[in-house]
């Protein structure tokens, strides 16, 4: 059922050819106040069609417009309402989301096309900061949303387990490290010791040469350097688990950049028979000039590669071996440059996929307005902000309800869920501030907030001892408070494509705050359990909240428990 496309057709069927089906869809909105209608549709441009003012052509039209699907139809100045009848619309709507349950919004845009999300990616050897927060759910928000307009993701997270810091590292750990110090304390150790070496390096810069030279022996298989390297990062991969079991994530693949040393050469090869490969200064570039890109930097004077080569090797693997309709790359803002390079130089190769990559950038993670830096020790740790959620949410569970069984289940639910729907409910391109004492209160736009009005409508129907039938009944409601409900429901579908087309999960977000809002204010002003005619349709409406709200969070990466 799509009202949009109803009206657009009885609309078609008036004008005939003085405009085109599309163009009437596309002028259809929905009016900001709802006594203005449900849907509207501004006449504006045929006035220079019929050679009249707006409100005489919107008064004559409204009149000729079939009204068998409508309440009302109401010319407005220069626009024509429509009051869609709601009996009809709740009984349909609802009996949808409960025959569907936790399918309603499902479709088959995506073919059961693979699409690969680069996501997550921390550098072995430092820990987990809330700066990869917005990588790591952001990117499993989308294979969510994905799956759910029927795509295959394929979740990558493409480690940062090569580079010029791993011979940073080895330096550090040469001069300044402790064998034992780092075997009961991996992570914090060598963090340390990466600070350490460029406080250092500031003072004296060979150290930077020292670091170059490390890393060109990594590349080379350098026994010392290679036996440091596999130990850094078995003891990183360890502190990751313990995050991503904590959000609940989960990946197909943990091949990073170390996986295509061996696949390097055949791209630089590729680029040489190409006639791509120029040299510059020693240093081998692609020029990118028709792109009004610099020239991106495939191989240094000495011979070591960079992220670029690395990148270039795995999108040609990923596209061998899981044939994408799309490659996604869920990487910060700042990195817009290189994927722009990445693709001009895979344009330049003359793979036509080339086009089928995005980058999908998001903007930064502040704490008192500042930028995190692990460089700097500036960091602010994921495990420990997660951590500090799950306890907070714990105390406010003890004082309000320190009868509730499986306390400890329902505050890492609640506290991990309040921490992953601050980041996904603002736009994905905004920087934001993070605020935990303000992210897990029950009350506002906030992740608990959601889950508390879901577990209070499952508490409606453990009162109700209502299950939702398998065969279709009559749920036709008509009160203005239900109407608002009922309309939130029939958009969930919508918002669920939109946020995967916009690759914004805080599409999905602002709408379960919105639906939770709506729902909340009907409670309010509505006896659902008084026994009358219209209570079961009431029930299906409240069983349907329930369900889209867990739906939409678990499009988010986010648990609902039934009681809270």
């Amino acid at each position: 059922m799509n009202f949009k496309e109803m009206i657009a057709k009885d609309l078609a069927a008036v004008l005939g050819e003085q405009l085109s089906y599309e163009d009437i869809l596309n002028l259809i909105e929905k009016p900001k106040a709802s006594d203005h209608g449900d849907y509207s549709f501004p006449v504006f441009s045929l006035s220079k069609i019929q050679r009249k003012a707006p409100n005489m052509i919107a008064e004559e039209l409204s009149k000729d417009i079939d009204t068998t699907n409508y309440e009302q139809i109401i010319p407005m100045g220069g626009y024509i309402n429509f009051f869609l009848k709601k009996s009809e619309v709740s009984n349909a709507v609802l009996n949808d989301v409960v025959s569907k349950k936790n399918h309603y919004g499902d479709s088959t845009l995506g073919q059961g096309k693979n699409v690969v999300i680069d996501m997550s990616s921390p550098n072995i050897a430092k820990p987990m900061s809330m700066g990869h927060l917005r990588s790591t759910v952001i990117g499993n928000s989308l294979a969510e949303l994905a799956d759910k307009v029927g795509y295959t993701p394929v979740k990558i997270n493409h480690v940062g387990d090569w580079g010029t810091q791993f011979g940073k590292l080895i330096v550090a750990y040469k001069k300044w490290g402790d064998e034992a110090k780092v075997k009961e304390n991996p992570i914090s150790e060598l963090l340390a010791l990466y600070v350490h070496f460029h406080e250092e390096a500031e003072k004296y810069p060979e150290l930077d040469d020292q670091a170059r030279e490390w890393f060109k022996k990594l590349e080379d298989g350098d026994t010392e350097a290679i036996e440091l390297w596999t130990w850094f990062r078995e003891e990183s991969l360890k502190e990751f688990q313990k995050v991503y079991d904590m959000l609940g994530i989960e990946f197909d693949s943990y091949n990073g950049e170390a996986f295509y040393n061996d696949k390097m050469q055949p791209v630089i090869d590729s680029l040489l028979e190409k006639e791509l490969l120029v040299s510059d200064d020693g240093a081998d570039i692609v020029n990118l000039e028709k792109y009004d890109l610099n020239p991106a930097l495939i191989r240094k004077s000495d011979g070591a590669t960079l992220y670029i080569t690395r990148d270039l090797a795995a999108a040609m693997y990923r596209k061998e071996n899981y044939d994408f309709d799309e490659s996604i790359y869920v990487v910060g803002n700042e990195q817009s440059i290189h994927f722009k390079q990445l693709k001009a130089v895979l344009k330049e190769m003359g793979y036509e996929w080339s086009d089928d990559i995005k980058h999908i950038p998001f903007g930064l993670i502040t704490s008192n307005g500042k930028k995190l830096s692990t460089r700097k020790g500036n960091v602010i740790l994921l495990e420990e902000v997660l951590n500090e959620a799950i306890n907070a949410t714990q105390n406010i569970i003890n004082e309000k309800n320190p009868t509730l069984e499986n306390k400890e289940e329902v505050a890492h639910q609640v506290g991990v869920g309040a921490v992953v729907f601050h980041d996904l409910k603002n736009d994905r391109l905004n920087n934001f501030d993070f605020n935990l004492d303000h992210i897990i209160q029950f009350e506002g736009e906030t992740g608990p907030y959601v889950q508390y009005t879901r577990s209070r409508c499952e508490s409606i129907l453990r009162k109700a001892d209502w299950i939702a039938p398998t065969s279709e009944a009559n749920y036709s409601l008509s009160d203005d408070e239900s109407w608002e409900v009922v309309k939130a429901l029939y958009n969930f579908p919508s918002k669920v494509q939109e946020a995967y087309r916009k690759y914004e999960p805080s599409v999905v977000a602002k709408y379960v705050i919105d639906l939770a809002q709506k729902f909340n204010k009907y409670y309010s002003k509505t006896k659902i359990l008084e026994d009358n005619s219209q209570k079961d349709a009431r029930l299906a409406l409240v069983y349907s909240v329930s369900v889209v709200l867990k739906e939409g969070l678990r499009l988010l990466g986010i648990q609902s428990p039934d009681n809270m």
